[in-house]
């Protein structure tokens, strides 16, 4: 006999209907820290609103850009080499064929979760990131998806 419980219907039925749902809500119920790889300093690019959604939301933001010296009062980092430590998250906003280097880089700095923003999608290295420990999300919005969580709570 088995101790697990199993899984209600509309639990089972949510995951089948999302099934990065899991992984979405263990990295915004967790998450603290996040480094923003890809961030731009032009109020027009997503990663501009995104970064500056999750400053305003409290979050530990270390903005990543090589080409940018600081943003939002913050200083950017050239990469993830740079970081002062381990984050929860490594929030990416590359192109999908530049992902799977970013990716890489999260599972060597110890990041605990890797989120693709929409449009951008690896699996081979989704792949990598889970079989090291990573939950991963990937063509997603972490603004939308934290949206959505805070207007059902």
């Amino acid at each position: 006999m088995s101790d697990a419980t199993p899984a209600s219907p509309s639990a089972t039925a949510a995951a089948q209907a999302d099934p990065q749902a899991a992984a979405i809500d263990a990295i915004l119920s967790g998450l603290r820290s996040i480094a923003v790889v890809g961030v731009s300093d032009k109020p027009e690019r997503a990663s501009n609103h995104v970064t500056e959604y999750l400053i305003q939301q409290g979050f530990r933001v270390l903005p990543v850009n090589p080409s940018l010296k600081e943003i939002f009062g913050l200083p950017c980092l050239p990469g993830l080499d740079a970081l002062p430590g381990p984050v929860d998250l490594v929030d990416v906003f590359r192109r999908s064929e530049d992902a799977g280097a970013v990716v890489d880089e999260a599972i060597a700095c110890g990041a605990k979760a890797v989120w693709l923003q929409e449009g951008v999608r690896d699996e081979a290295a989704a792949a990598r990131a889970r079989a090291a420990g990573l939950l991963v999300v990937m063509d997603r919005c972490i603004l939308k998806e934290h949206m959505r969580r805070a207007a059902r709570a």
